[in-house]
């Protein structure tokens, strides 16, 4: 299996990188392969061209980053801490990873219409974990069962996602960890049942 082999891994390390720095549109697949130390024919060996290697380095890195996700929730006890750890993790792995963090948030936004569909297709799985999480907490009765449960999983995702959209636009200048108190506080209070 590729993904398995090294060179696939440096090629899309080195592809997250490059197009950080240089945005999807400038970043050649000769860059790439330069970055990654490989000649620029290996890349086909791997990848049929830029945006296989794009929608290949979100299905890779996502993949990652929803399992710590599912991990980090499924080890917690209320729907309420789910969201709390959700949050900080999501948080936490951008927070780590800069590259990463540019790519998911910029250049990720510039793609076209069949690239998006590839990209909301990975992006299902960790809208799942979002959607069972709410299922939870209504289920419990800790959240409220009026709820329109699409907008509530648009509501949190979006939310995370601007938070972090905004940090990446402001060069990262401050600590978006410390955000992730807050920003679950402010998704919980509008979700909690009241007597």
């Amino acid at each position: 299996m590729k993904q398995t082999k090294p060179k696939y891994r440096q090629i899309i390390d080195a592809a997250v990188e490059v197009i950080a720095e240089n945005g999807y549109h400038s970043s050649q697949v000769s860059k790439i392969a330069k970055r990654a130390g490989v000649a620029d024919g290996t890349i086909y060996l791997y990848f049929k061209n830029k945006e296989d290697i794009l929608v290949s380095l979100f299905q890779e890195k996502m993949g990652v980053f929803i399992e710590r996700i599912e991990s980090a929730t499924t080890s917690r006890q209320t729907p309420s801490e789910k969201l709390r750890v959700l949050v900080e993790t999501h948080f936490e792995q951008l927070s780590e990873d800069h590259h990463l963090a540019v790519v998911t948030q910029l250049e990720l936004r510039q793609s076209n219409k069949m690239l998006r569909m590839k990209i909301n297709s990975v992006l299902k799985k960790y809208l799942d974990v979002i959607d069972e999480i709410v299922e939870e907490g209504i289920r419990e009765e800790v959240f409220r069962d009026n709820i329109n449960r699409k907008l509530v999983r648009q509501l949190i995702f979006g939310t995370i996602d601007e938070v972090v959209t905004n940090w990446v636009m402001k060069e990262e200048r401050y600590d978006i960890t410390k955000q992730a108190k807050e920003v679950h506080e402010m998704i919980v209070e509008g979700l909690l049942r009241r007597p």
